[in-house]
């Protein structure tokens, strides 16, 4: 389904499970303006067509003793080969990492890395990001304050 086949409701339903995914169906059968089983049909439909992905807790890093938050900026030794492939693949398995970006600029990658203190990201950086052969080059900017995280998708343009 194509961004141009989301109605107006599909756009209400996907709106309504970003702000509480905890939703009941009923809850967001009538959130949206439908009976329950229509609206489950199109939930359905949206997470078999891709467009709804998971469901998730969304938890507060600091209570959960990860705290420290880094982005980092990694340069490689060659792109369009498997050597960059095995990097992503490497840092997709890192649990500490929990985006990465092939990004265009000074940088190739961009990666979040949740830890929970400096010296954890210490051990992290030499023993696991710089083992890595085909990383260059490593800039860390340390997070001082989170003004905003986890925000919903702007669904603006789809009318």
């Amino acid at each position: 389904m194509p961004e141009s086949d989301l109605d107006a409701l599909d756009r209400r339903i996907i709106a309504a499970l970003q702000g509480d995914g905890r939703l009941s169906n009923v809850e967001l059968a009538d959130r949206v303006g439908l009976s329950p089983s229509p609206c489950l049909r199109r939930v359905k439909q949206l997470e078999r067509e891709g467009y709804i992905e998971g469901y998730r807790a969304v938890l507060r890093r600091d209570r959960v003793g990860l705290g420290f938050s880094v982005f980092v900026g990694v340069k490689i030794d060659g792109h369009a080969n498997e050597r960059a492939l095995k990097f992503e693949q490497a840092v997709a398995a890192m649990p500490e990492v929990i985006a990465c970006h092939l990004v265009s600029g000074e940088a190739d990658y961009f990666l979040e890395v949740v830890v929970p203190d400096l010296q954890h990201y210490q051990r992290f950086l030499v023993d696991k990001l710089l083992e890595l052969p085909i990383v260059r080059e490593v800039r860390s900017n340390i997070a001082i304050q989170t003004i905003k995280t986890g925000a919903p998708l702007p669904l603006g343009h789809l009318g």
